[in-house]
């Protein structure tokens, strides 16, 4: 399998590049975004670009992709409607669009959260947009495509949020991490890729898995 990861540079992005550097049916990874990842690797490119959300300087190199892990996302907190719906939807549409028009053969495998409105009418702000993002991307026309739906994710194997606060209460958590790992709402960076991949290439029965259909899809190295 060749895949794309779009964020891979944040909490999510760092879990699925590692799992997927040391999956053997892995065999090429293209990371794409603003800023390069501290890994290097014989199988791993990378594609530095500044507006993600325009692919068409690099159309030429985005084909012949089995999946692409996108797993960019920002906070809702303090942000409006607008703004956010720019960075959550129309971003990932743009991106999605053109892989979709590139590679019909894609699976694609967008990190979206728990507790994601599917019916748009919520009062959840970040929920109505993450459930227009989800419903339309189902509507493209890969050949598969699958909305994760991870609820607190505990970094492990070295990886590290880039919210700073956010860090230093994961490492506040860390004895507790043995206890929390046992809760239907809690998975490790490590499942979560390792989940990613796997739905990637072996399908998954639904189209929206939850957290903990999640934590039982993946599977021991």
């Amino acid at each position: 399998m060749n895949a794309i990861i779009f964020g891979a540079t944040g909490m999510v992005g760092q879990s699925v590049l590692r799992e997927c550097l040391l999956e053997d049916k892995v065999q090429g990874i293209m990371t794409i975004g603003r800023t390069r990842t501290n890994q290097q690797h014989q199988k791993l490119r990378q594609i530095i670009l500044q507006n993600v959300a325009d692919l068409s300087t690099v159309e030429s190199e985005l084909t012949g992709y089995d999946a692409c892990f996108f797993c960019l996302g920002v906070s809702s907190v303090g942000m409006k409607e607008d703004e956010y719906r720019k960075i959550t939807y129309d971003m990932t549409l743009s991106v999605a669009q053109t892989l979709a028009r590139l590679n019909p053969q894609m699976t694609f495998i967008y990190v979206s959260g728990s507790g994601t409105d599917s019916s748009e009418k919520g009062r959840s702000m970040w929920a109505r947009v993450k459930g227009k993002t989800e419903n339309d991307l189902l509507r493209l026309p890969f050949q598969a495509a699958y909305m994760f739906r991870p609820g607190a994710i505990l970094p492990s194997h070295g990886v590290k949020s880039k919210t700073k606060l956010y860090q230093v209460f994961y490492d506040a958590m860390k004895p507790f991490y043995p206890l929390l790992k046992k809760l239907d709402i809690v998975i490790t960076s490590e499942q979560l890729g390792k989940a990613m991949i796997q739905v990637a290439i072996g399908g998954y029965p639904r189209s929206l898995i939850e957290n903990h259909e999640l934590k039982k899809i993946t599977w021991p190295r």
